[in-house]
């Protein structure tokens, strides 16, 4: 993939994969192996984190159209190469946190993703995506799952800048894609 064109997002918002529904990826081991290599990789590159794990799901059995993503991220990999994440010194200690979900988004068991982030002043310290364990019966369920997750994630934060003689001396901020 060197030298190839690379593109702005590691997956399209609007893509939705299944493992039903198309051709079978030719090489599975290497795809196997390829997801390892990008699972690694997501210690210094948080931002492909829920595209490699959303494509991670399908290594039993990968597609061609699981195989045409992986090279996508690839190809965002390549034009991103100087991204970082930065650590400025700042005078607030304000803790923002930040929900999003997607209600029964998987196509094949119906669950739905949520995600999170959390910025101490504008330094981002925390971030997660996952795949909720049970099946949702409306948005507000997921939600509030959702929002739950994160307040138990604020509480953490919380507790550990009071451990390091740190406490946040203004209120926490939790804002919901609602």
């Amino acid at each position: 993939m060197v030298g190839c064109t690379s593109c702005h997002t590691p997956l399209p918002s609007t893509v939705k994969l299944s493992a039903f529904g198309g051709a079978k990826f030719h090489d599975p081991a290497f795809y196997r192996s390829l997801i390892g290599s990008l699972q690694y990789l997501t210690i210094t590159r948080p931002e492909i984190s829920f595209s490699v794990h959303k494509l991670a799901q399908f290594v039993q059995t990968p597609l061609e159209c699981h195989w045409k993503m992986v090279k996508r991220v690839l190809r965002y990999l390549s034009g991103t190469a100087n991204y970082q994440l930065h650590l400025k010194k700042e005078n607030s200690m304000s803790i923002i946190a930040y929900s999003d979900l997607d209600w029964g988004g998987d196509l094949d068991d119906r669950k739905s993703t949520n995600g999170y982030c959390v910025f101490l002043g504008s330094n981002l310290v925390s971030w997660a995506s996952r795949k909720q364990t049970a099946v949702a019966r409306s948005s507000i369920e997921t939600k509030y799952r959702s929002m739950a997750d994160l307040v138990a994630e604020l509480i953490w934060v919380n507790n550990l800048l009071c451990e390091l003689q740190f406490p946040p001396k203004e209120s926490l901020i939790l804002y919901c894609d609602n």
